[in-house]
Order: structure tokens, then sequence, then C-alpha cells
């Protein structure tokens, strides 16, 4: 379908959008220049419209630049608004109000909490329904607004590093952009193929009845955010983790009194949390009936459930790259790219979930718009090592910067804790209610144990903020400007901080606590 000289309103995108999805067969959705014969030539073909994909093509095109997406799906966007990152934000979001109903069931103003009609199919159910209006748009702007040509609804076939068919067409350009992410990958565990067991793919495309016990394999932050989110509708959950919660690879720097919180609310909310258990076998006849689980001390047992979700982990899609291109790939399956996001092959660059570091959002974007800029011309380089972190429970759990022992580590006894509750021996802070904070208010009159946790870490002598941590809600969007001040050449001092113009019982309290303490010469800790 050629729709170049069409210009579809949002809800001609949906219906078309919809159409293709019910339809694999259905033919390919082309945006293209009338002049995009097979002598034309791209500055780029970004390999897969996702986040980085798009993003790029969009920084190129600004640039003056020409360059083409082809993706597979019918839309513009990648899974993130399709079945990852949108629908799990819906579901914490839904997580947060559900623990707030149950801990205030029958107090105050609030209802008596009714387990039943907390719904896991509901809530996919009204994501599935709306997901579709961010398709639309995503697919509008980036043809009337960004102007960038589009392939859609056609598998892309890697011919050469200069070379792309897609829709019958074969596709010239300077340079390949891969972007095709990644994918769900399981652990060799006996009967996975048993219906009633899910990844975060399958539970949007194929739930179709109400769990009510959920055994969770794997300790990723999909594990936890999915399983709070579980487990606040009512279903009784178990996580599966062979290693501490919030320990892994895929998580750096995070605080381990932080951690604590987060895992002990966990646990304080019913949640079962068998850390350093394996995983033997999921049970039954066609349908789940149980996991057989090997725990830490030795002992096996079996956990009766109707419903498994995998927190696995991703592996990206590199095999046809590989392949056809010889692209370097890392031994935990990633394409090797330097900080200009180029593989070994000239002129071919890797973006997004296909690279090393973090599956999120902002370093897809930025390493679309990085291969984008070296393709145009510029020098610049993105390093994704180090970048605030956040994941949900029923809480928002947000950190940038270092642990208090990772600045033990490099400062010795030179570094200052500002934390909330404070840790003093013998105060009663199960009864403190501070952090009282907007988000918390009513936990900390109420439920005091349950408003929220944060520190901030200070060197001593050069009185830079070297870490933050926070477990509440509200304060999330303050980390993205603090990990760019602390990361700064000059840094950002507690004095500085200390003296920012706060927002009165602001989420994260920390320009107030700062003030606290930065007339001292010699800090103190709080």
């Amino acid at each position: 379908m050629d729709i170049r000289d069409l210009h579809l309103n949002l809800a001609e995108w949906n219906e078309l959008i919809e159409r293709c999805l019910a339809d694999p067969g259905s033919e390919p959705v082309l945006n293209l220049d009338h002049d995009s014969g097979t002598d034309s030539r791209y500055d780029a073909v970004f390999v897969g419209g996702g986040a980085g994909g798009r993003f790029g093509a969009a920084y190129l095109r600004a640039m003056g630049g020409r360059p083409l997406i082809v993706d597979a799906w019918p839309f513009l966007g990648g899974s993130c608004p399709h079945q990852a990152c949108v629908p799990h934000h819906l579901f914490s979001e839904a997580a947060e109000e559900l623990d707030r109903m149950r801990w205030f069931s029958d107090e105050m103003f609030f209802p008596k909490f009714d387990a039943s009609r907390a719904s896991i199919l509901e809530l996919v159910k009204v994501f599935v329904a709306g997901r579709g209006s961010a398709h639309a748009f995503m697919n509008w702007q980036t043809k009337e607004q960004l102007d960038v040509e589009y392939v859609l609804n056609a598998r892309a076939t890697i011919v050469d590093k200069h070379t792309v068919q897609a829709a019958g067409r074969t596709f010239r350009a300077k340079n390949l952009v891969l972007g095709m992410g990644a994918r769900p990958v399981n652990p060799d565990i006996p009967g996975l193929d048993k219906r009633g067991v899910f990844d975060f793919v399958g539970l949007v495309e194929e739930l179709d009845y109400e769990p009510t016990r959920c055994v969770i394999i794997g300790g990723s932050k999909v594990a936890m955010e999915y399983g709070s989110f579980f487990h606040a509708t009512g279903c009784d959950t178990t996580i599966v983790s062979r290693s501490p919660l919030m320990r892994t690879k895929a998580l750096h720097h995070v605080d381990e009194d932080l951690r604590q919180y987060v895992v002990g609310g966990m646990r304080k909310r019913g949640m079962q949390i068998l850390e350093g258990a394996q995983p033997v076998s999921v049970n039954g006849g066609d349908r789940v009936r149980s996991v057989t689980v090997a725990l830490a001390s030795g002992e096996v047992v079996d956990i009766e459930t109707d419903f498994v979700f995998m927190g696995t982990g991703e592996r990206p899609n590199v095999a046809q790259a590989q392949q056809v291109l010889g692209i370097e790939v890392s031994p935990t399956g990633r394409a090797v790219v330097d900080k200009r996001m180029r593989t070994n092959v000239p002129g071919v660059y890797a973006i997004g979930d296909m690279i090393d570091g973090p599956m999120e959002m902002f370093k897809a974007r930025k390493s679309g718009v990085t291969a984008a800029r070296n393709i145009m011309g510029e020098d610049l380089e993105f390093d994704y090592t180090e970048f605030p972190d956040f994941l949900h429970t029923t809480y928002e759990v947000t950190w940038v910067g270092l642990t208090e022992a990772e600045a033990r580590e490099r400062h010795g006894d030179d570094v200052i804790i500002i934390q909330m509750p404070p840790y003093v021996e013998g105060l009663d802070t199960p009864n403190l209610p501070l952090p009282c904070a907007e988000g918390t208010m009513l936990y900390a009159f109420r439920r005091p144990e349950l408003s929220g946790f944060q520190k901030l870490v200070v060197h001593g002598a050069s009185r830079k903020v070297l870490g933050a941590h926070h477990v509440g809600y509200g304060a999330k969007d303050a980390f993205q400007y603090l990990d760019y001040l602390i990361h700064q050449p000059e840094g950002l001092t507690i004095d500085t901080l200390g003296w920012m113009n706060e927002l009165f019982l602001n989420p994260e309290h920390f320009v107030q606590l700062s003030r606290l303490r930065a007339g001292q010469v010699q800090l103190k800790h709080l």
C-alpha cells in the first residue's frame, strides 16, 4: 500500500495498523519519495524502526540527510509501546494504586478491598485496546512532521553492507544502522512449552484466563516489576531466583540499604521470594499445575500454580547481520560497537538492544542519534556505562551514582551519608513517619514503616555528591537531572544542592537535608 500521497489521520492509521496485525500476509506499507527507484541511494538504511531507528532516522533527516526505515511491524516505535515498557508502566501504576487500597482497606474513605475486582486479565485487555494510539501517532508524526521515508509491515533482508531488500524492492545506502531489537530467552527447563507459561510478550498477546497463583522464574527487573503487579491484584506470587534480587550484573550501583528496603517491602506485602533457588521443572498435563524448585537449603519442593511468568532476560537479534555481514558479536550475544556505534564492519552501525548496556529507552534513542550524527560527519561519542536507573515494585525505586559501599572503596572513611529514615541504633525508625513526602503521606501517618527510603552519598573532602538512592513516589524525574549534574566535571556539591529552591515536602528531600548539613566545615552524617 503506497501512502506517500495520503495524509491519514490517527483513526485511519489505527485502522490500517490493526488490519495489518490481523492479517500476517497483508501488503507492505510504503512511504517513499517517488524517485525512490533502484538507483536511488540513501545516507543510511535503519533496519528496525524501534526507538533507536526512529530517533536516529529523524535526527539524520533533520541534519539534511536521507534516511530510510524498514520494519517488520506495521508501525514504528518497536516493542516498547506494543508489548514491553508501556504495559509495564501501566501495570506498575495499577500496582501502586492497588497497594494503597489494600493497606487502607475499610479505613477512612477507602472501601473494603475486593480482590475479585482486581484483574490481571482486565488490565491486559485495557492495554491491548489502547496501544494502537501510540502506534498511529508515531507513524503519522514520522511521515508528516519528521519527513522520514519508511517501509513497514515488511521484513528486511540484508544483502550486503550497502544493500537491503524489503517489500520486493532493493534499497541502496552508504551506511546500514542495525536496530533489530531483542527477544525473550528462556533457560533449558523441562515443561516451558505447557499452557500457562508466559513471558512479557505472551502475557499481552495470549493471556485468556485470570491467574490465581503465579510462579516467576528469574530475578530480573521484569520479574520484580511484573511480580509486584501480579501480587497486588491478589494473585499469590513466588519469585524463584538464582541470585539475590537486585544483585545481578544487569543492575549497577544498587545500594544495599535500598535493596533491603525494596525486597523487604515485597516480602512484607506477602510475596514469597526464593533466592539462591533453582527451577527444576514445570509440571502438569497440557496446562501448568506446579513448578519443582531446588531451594538454597538443598530441599526440593513443588509449588502449585496455574501461571508461570518468565523473567530471565532477552537476547539481541544478531544472527542475520553476523552471518551476512560478519559483525563481531560478544560472548553475551550483543553486537560489539565503539562509542560512535560503529561495528567492526565499515559503514555498519548497531544500536539499541543489539549492543551492550542497559535495555533502556535512553540508550536506544541516544545510540540511534549517535550513529546518525557520526554518519553525517560529526565526531561524537556516547558513553552509556553511567546512567540513572530505576525499577518499579509497588514503589518507584530510583538510583544514580555510587552506592555507599562503592564510595567507601574509593574514599575510605571520608564518606558522609544523609539518610531518611536515619540509621541510629536504638531509634524507633519503623514508627518514624519520615520521609514524609508527596505520594507517601498516608503511609507516613498510618503505616510509617512504609513511607519510603532515601540516601545521599557525599565525599567529605570535596563535598561532592557521589550517589543518590530513593524509594517512594514522584522522585524519578529528578534523577535524570541529578545524573547530569553529578557527572559534570565540576560535580554537584552538597552546598549547591542545599541552596536550590526546593518544593516543600518534595519527594526526595535531598535539598532540605543537604541544607541542614552544608553549613559544616567538617561534614557529618545525618
